[in-house]
């Protein structure tokens, strides 16, 4: 037996190796596999022939008095060499920094003086070397801001009416909430998730709207369901840390208050940066009518916030924490979609809102339930079911009154 065994340990001396040579050498095989392809290309007889694959993306189009300001990234897989410029049917002169010639994921930027009229739409059309064309319309021609402390000041009132003062007004109703009834509360912690279901369907649908603004090869909806996976994730691994006794203390309601706190926070800051690059383009006027929207339509966080900890007495120092967890990243939102907006962030920002919002419902889900248990009645009743569909329906209602 002991000598068989020795026979095998000679005919096999890969135990004698290194473990960190064994895991190496498979990466060495690989990239000597990659440098062999490169160099030969044994599939250029088969493409030789064939045009460029060739992909422009716009990323931000600035305007300022008789001047245009055009980024713009090569998403595809070629070389893309910009030669004309088309606005309106004609050619204009431009000028690129730091060149025309763009390997891909490259970015440029073109200058070019152009007499744009105030709010008169108009279209840009880039001709590349081959021949090919990308179009990019301006709706609205309006003058892009400029970064100074008026215009921060102005974006950033936009981002207080957005976020703070809503989800102010609704922590208001704290003292009303306490005097309800458990079954009261149940209902409020109903129509609690109720609003979290509908800013869950509204971030993953202004995800989709914002993934489509960035080069396919950053893979906007993938990009943002793995944000969204990791960011529940993390909140699980975090939340774990607790029993179901610490749940159901009032450092453990804090706990979920605050979560909703900071899912509400996310799905802000992603209504921000729209919202920002919204007015920045044009496209909607800070009118009273908007202002009363937003106040209406976001009034209700505040009341969700409030719900889990209706049986405590948290102070005033953890309400203001929660009101600038919650509606302050709408200000910083805002800031960034004015001025630096950038699809890429905002699809991250909205993916971690989508998971967070996800884990908050199913925190809110479980202190229902315990609940309902200690009163020894089913979760899913006629009240809370009531409160789920007021909820879902005071959102959709007045976001009528936000959505342009």
């Amino acid at each position: 037996m002991d000598t068989k065994k020795d026979t095998n340990t000679q005919n096999f001396p890969v135990r004698k190796i290194p473990t960190w040579v064994i895991a190496v050498f498979p990466l060495v095989l690989l990239a000597g596999l990659i440098a062999l392809f490169v160099n030969t290309n044994p599939i250029q007889v088969t493409t030789s022939e064939l045009p460029p694959i060739e992909d422009l993306s716009f990323q931000r189009v600035n305007l300022t008095r008789d001047h245009i300001e055009i980024k713009v990234t090569n998403s595809g897989p070629d070389q893309v060499v910009i030669a004309q410029i088309i606005i309106d049917e004609a050619y204009w002169n431009f000028e690129i920094d730091p060149y025309n010639s763009l390997g891909r994921l490259e970015s440029a930027t073109i200058h070019m003086d152009y007499p744009w009229v105030e709010t008169e739409p108009f279209e840009i059309v880039i001709i590349t070397s081959s021949g090919t064309t990308f179009a990019h319309e301006v709706e609205l021609a309006t003058e892009s801001p400029t970064a100074n402390a008026q215009q921060f000041l102005a974006y950033g009132l936009v981002g207080l009416y957005v976020g703070i003062i809503p989800v102010g007004l609704g922590l208001l109703w704290f003292p009303a909430l306490r005097r309800m009834s458990q079954k009261g509360i149940g209902f409020v912690l109903a129509l609690t998730v109720g609003l979290l279901v509908f800013l869950l369907v509204d971030t993953f649908l202004e995800a989709i709207e914002v993934a489509h603004l960035l080069p396919g090869v950053f893979q906007g909806i993938p990009l943002t369901l793995f944000a969204a996976i990791l960011t529940w994730l993390i909140i699980t691994a975090i939340g774990s840390q607790q029993t179901i006794a610490e749940r159901s203390s009032p450092r453990g309601r804090k706990f979920i208050a605050s979560l909703i706190a900071t899912g509400i926070g996310f799905h802000n800051l992603g209504e921000g940066l729209v919202v920002g690059a919204a007015f920045a383009l044009g496209e909607a006027a800070l009118g009273s009518f908007l202002v009363i929207g937003f106040i209406l339509h976001n009034i209700t966080e505040g009341i969700g916030i409030a719900a889990p900890v209706t049986r405590d007495k948290p102070g005033l120092s953890w309400f203001t924490l929660m009101l600038f967890i919650a509606g302050g990243p709408a200000i910083l939102g805002t800031w960034i979609g004015g001025f630096a907006f950038s699809p890429l962030l905002a699809v991250i920002f909205l993916g971690v809102g989508l998971g967070a919002i996800w884990q908050v419902i199913f925190e809110v889900g479980l202190l229902m339930q315990r609940d309902a248990q200690k009163e020894n009645i089913s979760v899913v009743n006629w009240v809370n079911v009531l409160g789920l569909a007021i909820g879902i329906a005071l959102m959709y209602f007045t976001a009528f009154l936000v959505k342009f």
